[in-house]
């Protein structure tokens, strides 16, 4: 039986909140120089509300709605948690209770599984690692990540403070600035010019369903808590692998028991593992290769199609097929609530199978076909119903969504511009990298050939000789339109994998 979430003092606030009323953020990537010194801050923005040390702490996600003028998180790397002093035990090949295998070797590190995750990312090419500024090699990887959040007019000073107060226990290996919001009531855009975080999953705070194995029929939305929190159910009704210790080894009592290992420990509980990827966007790029393509109407046609949403809106594609499909128009609460799918859409029509949003959250239930009734369900699990050749291809999405709380940077008139990528998720190999590999890079996604993802797609031919710069737009009558030689428009210039703790685990890795 799924239990509601009630710790929200102990949960990080971003896992509730992108803080979009606070138009202005920076995110600092840090070396631990004083592992002394760096715990001593570590448990001053952890402490107890009772506890002033600092005139600011961590933000929990029980100050969401409350109307905050900044909000500060922290997120640690494998080789931060080490230096803290975490045991050993919590890094130990094998072992049930460890930090997963993909969190401690990282999202781009030297040893054997390096080019292989590399591959599975994309990151190859002029995105491989080793042409990264930060992050892809040890001695340039962050041990801590401290995201500060404010309103334009105080960002500068808050930034002033923490970095002055950090300066005993690290180095700033890098100030990554963020876009100013646009004005009130205007939509947050993504270099692209495209509206941006529109699509996000609900997590199921109050436990309105129950989590499991058995099929659902239906694309939702509302997903299991433990798909984004550790030490809740997930979407298989079970726990996902997390950092547990001996009791023993917590001797002031500081974390919360395990659920569901009795003498143990809960270092994960109410945390999550944040990805970080550094994304430049070269937005003349995206435009004037459109634009040549589709010269008609500037572009935008085939700009709507590679992203899957109209530009002026936000709305998907498939708005108008929803209207016909329901004989009125669709809520708009629907396709911003993101209650919808492509089951309507069959043949691609509305939505090109390769567009981005179609790839990066196919909207499948866990039988392919939407609505069905059961003499449709026995037939489909009996073999006897003949299938769409792409059913079978697709995994079903509540397996695989993540959160996203990136912010765009760069300025309008001169400069690099791109997105500061973080989505959070329980277990980054399922979730995340599953994403990037089977659907985004994957040249075969959805029966498709010779194309990966439209917009970050890094065109480089795989397997072998195959190449992956096309874009297919199905036609209602003959062959598909076929668009070739797609420039890379995304290129990656950093990135880690990040743990996310709880308040109760940052006061337990500070006191070590």
């Amino acid at each position: 039986m799924a239990q509601p979430v009630s710790e929200y003092q102990d949960i990080q606030g971003i896992l509730r909140s992108g803080y979009g009323r606070l138009d202005a953020a920076v995110f600092l990537l840090l070396r631990i120089t004083d592992p002394g010194a760096s715990k001593a801050w570590l448990a001053a923005v952890a402490a107890a509300p009772d506890v002033a040390r600092l005139d600011y702490r961590v933000t929990h996600a029980a100050d969401f709605g409350a109307h905050i003028a900044r909000a500060l998180q922290v997120a640690i790397t494998a080789s931060g948690i080490r230096q803290l002093g975490a045991p050993e035990s919590l890094f130990q090949d094998g072992a049930l209770h460890a930090f997963p295998r993909e969190f401690r070797l990282g999202m781009a590190t030297e040893g054997d599984d390096t080019e292989g995750r590399s591959r599975r990312l994309g990151d190859i090419g002029d995105n491989a690692p080793s042409c990264w500024e930060w992050g892809g090699a040890p001695a340039r990887t962050p041990d801590l990540l401290v995201m500060l959040y404010a309103e334009a007019d105080g960002i500068a000073a808050f930034q002033q403070t923490v970095t002055a107060d950090l300066a005993a226990g690290f180095e700033i290996l890098r100030v990554l600035d963020t876009a100013r919001a646009p004005s009130e009531g205007q939509p947050r855009r993504e270099p692209f010019g495209f509206v941006d975080g529109i699509s996000q999953p609900e997590i199921d705070w109050r436990a309105q369903r129950s989590p499991g194995p058995d099929g659902e029929l239906e694309y939702g939305n509302l997903i299991a808590p433990g798909e984004f929190l550790l030490g809740y159910a997930n979407e298989y009704g079970l726990m996902t692998q997390r950092p547990l210790l001996d009791a023993a080894l917590d001797a002031q009592n500081v974390l919360p028991t395990a659920e569901d290992a009795p003498g143990w420990r809960d270092l994960g509980r109410n945390g999550s593992y944040l990805v970080f990827r550094h994304l430049e966007q070269d937005v003349a790029g995206f435009w004037h290769f459109v634009r040549s393509a589709s010269p008609l109407d500037d572009g935008l046609s085939l700009a709507e199609a590679m992203v899957g949403r109209r530009l002026a809106s936000g709305d998907p594609l498939i708005t108008p097929l929803l209207t016909e499909m329901r004989g009125t128009g669709p809520d708009a609460g629907d396709i911003r609530q993101n209650r919808f799918s492509f089951d309507g859409d069959s043949d691609g029509l509305a939505c090109p199978f390769g567009a981005h949003i179609r790839r990066a959250n196919p909207r499948t239930a866990d039988l392919p076909g939407g609505r069905q009734g059961l003499p449709q369900q026995l037939l489909r699990m009996l073999g006897l119903k003949r299938a769409s050749p792409r059913d079978d291809l697709m995994s079903s999405s509540r397996f695989h969504r993540i959160i996203r709380r990136g912010r765009p940077y760069g300025d309008t008139a001169a400069g690099p511009r791109g997105i500061h990528f973080l989505c959070l998720n329980a277990n980054i190999a399922r979730q995340f990298e599953f994403i990037q590999n089977a659907w985004i890079v994957n040249a075969r996604f959805n029966a498709m050939d010779g194309e990966s993802d439209p917009l970050l797609g890094n065109r480089q031919p795989f397997p072998a000789a195959q190449p992956t710069d096309g874009f297919s737009l199905p036609q209602p009558f003959g062959p598909n339109r076929r668009i070739t030689g797609l420039p890379r428009f995304v290129t990656v210039r950093g990135g880690a994998y990040f743990f996310l703790p709880g308040i109760r685990a940052l006061r337990f890795l500070a006191a070590r």
